[in-house]
């Protein structure tokens, strides 16, 4: 009976595709919607990664320039109304409304350090959500995948006990694939989670930083403006 046994588990073929093939149509359903989430989730991650490292040269670049003496004016003609650079549509928007605020006379309209305020938030605002664009399906996968691999382990188990009851046979080489192809449902559901967890915390926490440079470059923006105003 043992040799049997050893001889039937031999032929059973318990590679990843063995097992994904033998598998129940829930069960494969189950499978392959976890295997897209992971796709899915890496080229969010990717495409972030590089998002986030360019905004952040882009934002050093415009830093040494802002800082460099030139007066604002002349760094303003030089970008233009609508730059491509996250931190210079932040100054742009700044920029536009100290201007639109200026009076044919030379004089300026009351209110204007409020309205500069206000546009260069819109335009932070802007930016924040293009950058944290797609972190809530990283929180998602990463919550809800192990759940979704557990229900396909459970329906893989359920199934192989249905097997068993039919066959009237609990030996190993019998069980054993119904539980393999149970426990591989998991498996993935645990591929796809895991990281997409640890880079939503980490991608989080990089555009909070990014964020966080673009309204301190905002305040300090609109304390120069300032000064202009009280002269």
């Amino acid at each position: 009976m043992e040799a049997e046994t050893l001889a039937l588990a031999q032929e059973i073929d318990f590679s990843l595709w063995g097992l994904f093939a033998r598998a129940t149509f829930t069960v494969k359903l189950v499978m392959l919607l976890l295997i897209a989430a992971s796709f899915w989730s890496w080229a969010i991650i990717i495409q972030k990664l590089i998002a986030y490292r360019a905004a952040r040269a882009e934002a050093r670049i415009f830093d040494h320039a802002f800082w460099s003496g030139e007066p604002l004016d002349g760094l303003f003609d030089q970008i233009g109304a609508q730059p491509d650079g996250s931190s210079e549509k932040v100054f742009a928007a700044g920029m536009i409304e100290w201007r639109r605020s200026h009076r044919s006379d030379g004089g300026l309209i009351a209110g204007a350090q409020s309205r500069i305020d206000r546009s260069m938030d819109v335009a932070i605002n802007k930016e924040a959500e293009a950058l944290q664009k797609g972190l809530p399906i990283l929180a998602t996968v990463g919550s809800t995948a192990p759940f979704v691999g557990l229900f396909g382990t459970v329906m893989g188990i359920m199934n192989a006990f249905i097997e068993i009851a039919e066959q009237q046979n609990t030996n190993l080489a019998v069980v054993a694939p119904g539980i393999a192809e149970a426990l591989l449902a998991t498996g993935l559901g645990l591929l796809a989670a895991i990281p997409a967890v640890i880079f939503y915390n980490k991608l989080s926490a990089d555009s909070e930083r990014i964020i966080s440079g673009y309204e301190a470059f905002s305040d300090e923006f609109a304390t120069i403006l300032s000064r202009q105003l009280d002269t």
